[in-house]
C-alpha cells in the first residue's frame, strides 16, 4: 500500500472551465475514494454544471461565487485553472483562507508575477504546486532513474526540441496567444512543460543567446518561434528551438549527449544509444497517439501530479513540482525572451 493509499479525506475546488478543466475532472474522477471534487468555480455556470455532471463521483456544487470555496473548510485544496491573466487577486484571496494551490501552467504572465504568486503563498503558509504534468510520463520518470545511476556519464550537449502545429483557429480565440492574457506564445503556453523538464534534468541554465518571432503562418501578437543557445553551468552546452508553426504536428523531445551514450526522452519512449553500441528503449503503456492538431493528453498525468500535490499537504513536505522550483523555467523564458528582444547574450544566476 502506497502512502497516499493512507490519505485523510481531502476536499478539492476546480476554479476555472476551459479546455484543460476536463482532463482535472477526468484525473479527480479515477483518484483515490480519499480525493473529493466539493466545487466547480466558473464566471460561465453553463460550463462548470457540464463538467459537474462529468465528474464520477457524488456531484460537486457549481457556482460563480468564490465564497463557497473560500468560507468552506471541507475544501482544503484548490485547482486553479484560470488564464494567468487574472492570477494574482485569486491567488491572494484562496491563501489567505489557507487554501493549498496547485496551479495550471504558466505561474503567471511573467516572471515578476510568478515571483509575486509564489512569495504570496509563502507569506501564507500554504503549499504551492504546479502542473508540469510531462514529469509523471513514464519515459522522464525512467529517464531521471537512468541519469541517477550515472552510467551515461556527465551530459556535454542538451537538445530541446519542441515542434508543434497550432491552426490559426487556434489563435483566434479571444486573448490567446496576446501577452495580456497568456503572457507569451509558444515558451510560455506549450513549451514550458518541455523546459520544465529538461531543466529537472540538467540542471540550471547560466547564459542565452536567443531570438523569438511570430512566422508568417499565424496572426498573433506573441511569439510561435524561438530559438536559442544554451549555457549550463554543468558546463554542457546545448540549444531549445520551439514553434507552433512545425506541420505536421510533431513530438517534443529532449535529448542529452552524455560521456558513454545518448539519451533521448519522448512522451511516448526513452532510448539510450550508447558509444559501445547497445541500444535501449523504454516505452509507454499505451503509446501516446497524436491527432491532427496536439497531442492528446492522458489525465493519468494530471492524477499523478494531484496525487503527489496531496499526499504533500497532508505530510508537510514540498510537491514534485513547487512553485519555488517552477520559477526555474520562468526565469529561462524570461532571459530567452529578453536575449531576442536586446539581440545580446543574457547571463543567469543560479
Amino acid at each position: 500500500m502506497s502512502n497516499a493509499d493512507n490519505l485523510s479525506s481531502t476536499g478539492i475546488a476546480l476554479i476555472g472551465a476551459g479546455m484543460i478543466a476536463k482532463t482535472h475532472v477526468a484525473a479527480l474522477s479515477a483518484s483515490r475514494p480519499c480525493v473529493r471534487l466539493e466545487a466547480i468555480v466558473s464566471r460561465r455556470p453553463e460550463r462548470a454544471q457540464y463538467l459537474a455532471e462529468y465528474y464520477a463521483g457524488p456531484a460537486p456544487l457549481f457556482t460563480s461565487e468564490l465564497s463557497s470555496v473560500t468560507e468552506n473548510p471541507g475544501i482544503q485544496v484548490v485547482i486553479v485553472a484560470t488564464p494567468p491573466s487574472v492570477r494574482i487577486e485569486l491567488i491572494e484571496t484562496l491563501a489567505r483562507a489557507g487554501k493549498h494551490i496547485l496551479l495550471e501552467k504558466p505561474v503567471a504572465r511573467t516572471l515578476d508575477e510568478a515571483t509575486q504568486v509564489v512569495d504570496i503563498c509563502e507569506r501564507a503558509g500554504v503549499t504551492l504546486g504546479v502542473l508540469f504534468q510531462h514529469r509523471m510520463r513514464a519515459p522522464s520518470m525512467a529517464a531521471a532513474r537512468r541519469l541517477a545511476d550515472g552510467a551515461l556519464g556527465k551530459a556535454g550537449h542538451i537538445e530541446i526540441a519542441v515542434p508543434l502545429w497550432r491552426p490559426q483557429s487556434y489563435y483566434d480565440e479571444l486573448g490567446r496567444g496576446t501577452y495580456e492574457r497568456d503572457g507569451g506564445g509558444v515558451l510560455l503556453t506549450q513549451a514550458i512543460h518541455t523546459i520544465d523538464l529538461a531543466l529537472s534534468m540538467t540542471g540550471p541554465v547560466t547564459r542565452v543567446q536567443a531570438m523569438t518571432a511570430t512566422t508568417p503562418l499565424h496572426t498573433m501578437e506573441a511569439e510561435d518561434l524561438a530559438v536559442s543557445g544554451l549555457h549550463f553551468s554543468s558546463g554542457a552546452v546545448g540549444s531549445l528551438v520551439a514553434s507552433t508553426a512545425t506541420f505536421p504536428h510533431g513530438r517534443e523531445s529532449i535529448t542529452l549527449h552524455c560521456e558513454h551514450g545518448s539519451m533521448r526522452i519522448g512522451a511516448d519512449a526513452l532510448e539510450i544509444f550508447w558509444r559501445d553500441g547497445r541500444f535501449d528503449r523504454e516505452a509507454s503503456t499505451p503509446p501516446v497517439t497524436i491527432e491532427q492538431g496536439p497531442v492528446v493528453v492522458k489525465h493519468e498525468w494530471h492524477q499523478g501530479i494531484i496525487d503527489d500535490f496531496i499526499e504533500a499537504v497532508q505530510q508537510g513536505r514540498a510537491p514534485l513540482v513547487s512553485g519555488r522550483a517552477a520559477l526555474a523555467a520562468h526565469r529561462l523564458i524570461a532571459a530567452i525572451e529578453s536575449s531576442s528582444r536586446s539581440g545580446a547574450a543574457i547571463e543567469l544566476t543560479t
